[in-house]
This record gives structure tokens, C-alpha cells and sequence, in this order.
């Protein structure tokens, strides 16, 4: 953050942890013609606790339908579902934004178990 950015406003500890992200690993990635932006129907599971989870994530410039099964990535999984056109979205894909505005997921290193937490 540069010296003329405003500043950011502050949140406790507890207002971050409201937010219950976990890990889940993609199982399925299929088209979605009926997206606005183009996007991918991912299939995520979480593990015991949560279990298996859709959403949608408009990541196709940077991920190959493909290449998406076995791809671990971190998600809100506590937000009320959103229906997206025919998908009911029921967790939030995090990503952060590269210089050209395309989505790279977030993932984790090393070998946390699905639905691990993040703290």
C-alpha cells in the first residue's frame, strides 16, 4: 500500500474468523455456456464435516477445464447459497486478481487434510 492509498479499514480477530475458510480439492470442473463472463461449474469436496460442494468461478483464462480435478483451493464455505443463472453456488472460490485482472485460485502447500480450516 502506497503512501496516498487510503487508509483500510480495521477488523478484529474475530470478525475475520466469522468467515469459515476451508480446504477443498476440485473433483469436477464442467462448462458453463449460460455464464455472463466465461466460468467453470466446479464440483469441490471438503472432506468429512463439510462435504462436497458446487460453485462457480469465472477462471477459464487461467485454468484448463482439465486441468482443474485434483487442484486444491480455499473457500468460504459459510455463506449463504447465491443461485448464478441454473447454478446454486453454495461456497466462494478465493482467488486473487493477476496485473491483467484474471483470477489465480488460492490454494495451501504440504498435505492438510480436506476441509482444514484456515487460521
Amino acid at each position: 500500500m502506497g503512501p496516498d492509498a487510503p487508509p483500510l479499514p480495521e477488523i478484529a480477530p474475530e470478525d475475520f474468523f466469522r468467515a469459515d475458510v476451508r480446504l477443498g480439492e476440485i473433483i469436477a470442473a464442467d462448462p458453463f455456456p449460460e455464464a455472463r463472463k466465461p466460468a467453470w461449474k466446479l464440483t469441490i469436496d471438503f472432506g468429512p464435516g463439510v462435504g462436497v460442494k458446487k460453485s462457480s468461478a469465472q477462471i477459464t483464462e487461467h485454468y484448463a477445464r482439465e486441468a482443474l480435478p485434483g487442484r486444491r483451493v480455499l473457500a468460504v464455505v459459510n455463506f449463504p447459497p447465491r443461485q448464478i443463472g441454473p447454478v446454486r453456488s453454495e461456497v466462494l472460490v478465493l482467488g486473487v486478481h493477476d496485473a491483467q485482472g484474471r483470477v489465480c485460485l488460492l490454494g495451501a502447500d504440504g498435505d492438510a487434510p480436506l476441509g482444514a480450516r484456515v487460521s
